[in-house]
Parts: C-alpha cells; structure tokens; sequence
C-alpha cells in the first residue's frame, strides 16, 4: 500500500458519501460528515506488536517509538477526517508514513485489553497493525495490562 492507494480509497469514500452511494461502505451512507468520533484535540496512543511499536499523536505532531529507539523520532503529520476515521501522513525518515485509526475493538494480542480503535500503520511497503486509544479519556474502559 502507499499514498496512492491510500488517496484513492479516501477519493473513493468521499465520493460514495457526495453522492449518497457506497452499498459496502461502513457506515450511513447518506453522511457526508467527516468521522468526529476522536476530537481533533485528542491525543492519541497507538501500539502494536511483530514488530513491537508505538507511537503518541497529539495534534499535527507525532513521537515513533521502537524497542531500538525507545526516545522515539519526532514527526509532523497531517490529519484527515474521512467518513469511517482519521488518517495521519508524513515522512518517517524520509519515508512515506501513512497511518489509519478507525473504530472497533482491537486486541494486541499479548493481554487483556480490549482498545476501542485499531491502527493500520504503512512505512514505505511496511504494514503494522495495532491497536489506539485516546489518552486521559479511554484508559478506564482498557483493562488491567
């Protein structure tokens, strides 16, 4: 997957919710909203496993974290709203980042917790899947780690 594939399923959603179509698609398909179920104040944590990662979105800036870099690498990124969730871009060391948060519940697969969206992140040709929550307002509902 890279940014083309990427604008063109976002061209395609926003498409199908202008002309009120889009059978398949999540959600009502009359809504032409962007996705508002993450604030745009929100800060966001993300985490994910086979690699290990994670990563803490606030606002237009972004921190990647990795076991070999646990400072992390600080990167702006921009935020699209479409109309089932939120897309991150920018530049990861001079590789395209590309990053998908949507709605559902999602399990890292090495505890109990159950986070309320799931994360797609694409480096360059590189697919890690995880989990997000939104700080100060999900750790609650998360779990005993």
């Amino acid at each position: 997957m890279n940014r083309f594939y990427v604008a063109a399923v976002s061209s395609l959603l926003l498409t199908a919710c202008q002309q009120g179509g889009g059978e398949g698609l999540p959600g009502n398909s009359d809504d032409d909203q962007p996705y508002s179920g993450i604030a745009e104040d929100a800060v966001l944590e993300l985490t994910g496993t086979e690699p290990f990662w994670n990563a803490t979105i606030n606002g237009l800036s972004m921190v990647w974290r990795t076991p070999e870099n646990i400072d992390g690498v600080n990167v702006s990124v921009e935020r699209f709203a479409g109309r089932g969730g939120l897309s991150f871009s920018g530049q990861l060391e001079g590789t395209a980042l590309d990053i998908a948060v949507t709605p559902g519940e999602c399990s890292d697969g090495m505890s109990d917790r159950t986070y309320p969206f799931t994360a797609t992140v694409v480096i360059g040709r590189d697919q890690r899947n995880g989990c997000a929550w939104r700080a100060g307002v999900d750790e609650a509902a998360l779990g005993e780690p």
